[in-house]
């Protein structure tokens, strides 16, 4: 992993990850790692959270999709951002085995 410069995060960085969140479709997920290789920053995948925790209120990006490699929703269990996440990607037809979304739902 190599070091990032403030201004590509800043402009290059969130620009890449939003535009290949958007590439994935309504009734799947991804994990951050994933989305942040898909947008070519391997290994930043906690970049990813923090770049998706600060979306502008209302953003119509489907944040709901981006989950952690395990399967598991990133906000605790029982927590209110936890539900919004889990009743969003129920109603795009992501199916769940107890708190794990199921591989099938992987894109």
């Amino acid at each position: 992993m190599s070091y990032i410069p403030a201004t590509d995060l800043h402009n290059n960085f969130e620009s890449a990850i939003y535009t290949a969140l958007l590439t994935v479709p309504e009734g799947y997920v991804i994990s951050y790692g994933e989305l942040a290789s898909r947008a070519g920053y391997k290994g930043y995948a906690r970049h990813v959270g923090r770049c998706l925790k600060n979306l502008p209120k209302g953003s119509s990006l489907p944040w709901q999709r981006v989950i952690k490699g395990s399967g598991e929703l990133a906000f605790p269990a029982g927590s209110e951002k936890y539900h919004i996440q889990r009743e969003k990607l129920l109603s795009e037809g992501v199916a769940f085995k107890a708190s794990k979304v199921l591989k099938e739902h992987f894109f």
